[in-house]
């Protein structure tokens, strides 16, 4: 889940929170972060699936997550731009025209069985979903009270988690079917037949992105006739305006700097424990058959951990602290999944979802506070640092093929550890 970079005037937020129409407009953005789970999620099927249907090793299958992820460090500077031409509306709808535009690439890959174009189809998706993202965030906040924007938000992360437990089982069943038969299979065949057998597997996918297809165009042309309001970013508070005079730029906040170093991190670690958690439990015997529902597991520890925050946070404990515990927790589950083996051992990955559930709502306040005018371009850097989705699990592929897919969780720790750091002092630097 993202967050944008742009906020919306502060008079339009109890305008729109008394139309009759908001309760319509949370359940198109509702259905919009669904889709956003959806897509994101399906990763975790296409590193296995990939793997196998285009005789890839570790590295190579986690170019899947870069592709992806490396789209929000490119897009983000343009999102803001293209959305000022566009419109919020209008760019949601265009963002999922070019998501759709991405997933067609997929069917001449899979005719193919061209790797690249695979790749290129990612990053589309991703160019298409940052757009997309970047446009529909301000509507949390104008669809009801101000005070209320922190739960509508964990009710997004839901919606958007809720999709990525049901993405890896639907299209996993698909794609997924005999392929631990097939992989042995493979090994034992003549050039010839092994290509037409993993030409047959790469297949798999058409039908299903054929209708994410559809699916998207139709989402698009909804939005597009929507009654969604547009939303005036021009017009600032006075208070934000004239705020922090003595500064010149966003570099000058050590802790806004620290933040998206953090973030980059986060969102590393949540995609490897997401992404990685199906191969990884191939790695330890265990059937593709039955692995691909462990992602679904971690997104069930993500939205217990969203829960827990909507009745926690602040009652009962400040978003600092729940940052420190999330990433102690991180701590912990690492380096169980590394020293236990079989299904205790993608237990402990999967738990890794409960541990990352709260830092994302904890990370953005801690980095944005007191930037004043500063608050667009902090916001902007912070979407930059999603790009740790890309490199993170990237090193890991890396590392999975030096050492072992287990031992490779051993990157997870430092991770955890500076956003420890992080929650205890760093948000804290140069304020």
């Amino acid at each position: 889940m993202v967050e944008t970079s742009i906020k919306p005037k502060p008079a339009a937020i109890p305008e729109l929170g008394r139309q009759s129409g908001s309760g319509s407009a949370m359940a198109i953005i509702g259905t919009l972060f669904f889709i956003f789970g959806f897509v994101t999620w399906l990763n975790s099927v296409l590193i296995p699936y990939l793997q196998i249907a285009c005789e890839l090793n570790h590295f190579q299958s986690y170019l899947v997550a870069f592709a992806f992820y490396i789209a929000y460090l490119v897009m983000a500077p343009l999102s803001t731009k293209a959305l000022k031409v566009l419109g919020f509306k209008n760019g949601m709808a265009v963002g999922l025209g070019i998501m759709a535009v991405g997933a067609a690439l997929f069917i001449p890959a899979a005719i193919s069985r061209t790797y690249v174009l695979f790749l290129i189809g990612l990053f589309i998706q991703g160019s298409g979903l940052a757009i997309l993202q970047t446009a529909s965030n301000p509507y949390i906040t104008i669809v009801g009270p101000a005070e209320s924007a922190a739960k509508r938000i964990s009710i997004m992360g839901i919606c958007n988690k809720l999709a990525g437990g049901i993405a890896p089982i639907a299209l996993g069943a698909i794609m997924l079917k005999d392929a631990d038969v097939i992989k042995e299979r493979v090994l034992t065949m003549e050039a010839v037949a092994k290509a037409a057998e993993l030409d047959a597997l790469a297949a798999r996918v058409i039908v299903p992105y054929i209708v994410i297809i559809c699916v998207l165009a139709l989402m698009a042309l909804l939005i597009n006739r929507s009654s969604l309001p547009e939303i005036d970013t021009d017009r600032e508070d006075k208070a934000v305006a004239h705020s922090n005079t003595g500064k010149k730029s966003v570099f000058e906040f050590p802790h806004v700097l620290l933040g998206v170093f953090t973030m980059f991190l986060y969102v590393g670690v949540e995609v490897m424990a997401g992404d990685s958690i199906i191969s990884y439990g191939s790695s330890q015997g265990i059937p593709l058959e039955t692995a691909k529902f462990f992602t679904t597991a971690t997104m069930v520890s993500m939205i217990v951990g969203y829960g827990i925050g909507i009745v926690a946070i602040p009652r009962y404990i400040r978003q600092e602290n729940a940052l420190k515990l999330c990433a102690t927790l991180g701590v912990l589950f690492s380096v169980g999944a590394t020293l236990t083996s079989g299904y205790v051992s993608v237990a402990f990955i999967a738990l890794l979802g409960l541990a990352n559930s709260l830092m994302w709502p904890a990370i953005w306040p801690l980095a944005l506070a007191g930037v004043g005018r500063f608050t667009k371009a902090a916001s902007s850097l912070l979407v930059m640092g999603i790009a740790g989705g890309a490199v993170v699990p990237l090193a890991y592929g890396a590392l999975a093929d030096a050492w072992t897919p287990q031992q490779a969780y051993w990157i997870m720790v430092p991770c955890y550890l500076f956003i420890w750091f992080y929650a205890t002092a760093g948000h804290k630097i140069g304020k």
